[in-house]
């Protein structure tokens, strides 16, 4: 998204920005149409389309922060259907099972091994770790993607070895089949509790 063209400049652009400014200070998140209300009390000739770009300039200069809209829920089962927004969910369950159903589905042979290595390395090496810094940043905490990659690969070196030593202590030890289930369960269960997370933080922010 970017901002659009300024519609006219407002005689008093530094006064407006302190304006602004102390209003967010106050009332912390709001709306640009929330925005514009209280600016207006005081200029009643200042557009949305202004303060559209007041909000703009100030998120250039570090100065406020944007967040998307989010549109109210009333459920977790609700927020599941903002598609584009859980997506990574989705996808991480999905990489998951189909790991799981290659796995023991395809024949270990080329080239059907070939996919069972680029699966397998995705699930092992990468989503354990990624939906474990979901569930510690939610979308929306300062985390930038480079640095969310970084973790997610550290802590899936991380949680496999875990796995793998808690299950060298139990009766059905470190084979094929504990391993890729008990990192399902573990996977799954992270995915979901990112998802209770970022959920609770989309109601705090409605």
């Amino acid at each position: 998204m970017k901002p659009r063209e300024s519609q006219g400049s407002h005689p008093d652009d530094v006064g407006l920005d302190e304006r602004a400014l102390k209003y967010l200070e106050a009332n912390g998140a709001t709306s640009v149409r929330e925005l514009h209300a209280a600016l207006s009390i005081k200029d009643p000739s200042l557009t949305q389309a202004q303060v559209a770009d007041l909000v703009w300039r100030l998120a250039e200069q570090g100065k406020a922060n944007l967040e998307d809209d989010l549109p109210a829920t009333s459920s977790i089962g609700d927020y599941l259907k903002l598609w584009e927004l859980n997506i990574w969910f989705y996808v991480a369950i999905a990489v998951s099972f189909v790991t799981v159903l290659v796995v023991y589905v395809f024949p270990p042979e080329f080239p059907f091994v070939i996919v069972r290595w680029v699966l397998g390395s995705v699930f092992v090496l990468f989503i354990p770790g990624y939906v474990t810094v979901e569930a510690l940043f939610p979308k929306g905490r300062e985390l930038g993607s480079l640095e969310r990659f970084a973790l997610s690969v550290g802590l899936s070196l991380t949680l496999v070895p875990l796995v793998g030593l808690v299950l060298n202590y139990t009766p059905w030890g470190i084979r094929l089949t504990p391993v890729i289930i008990s990192l399902t369960i573990v996977t799954v269960g992270l995915a979901v509790l990112a998802l209770a997370r970022e959920y609770r933080d989309s109601i705090q922010r409605t």
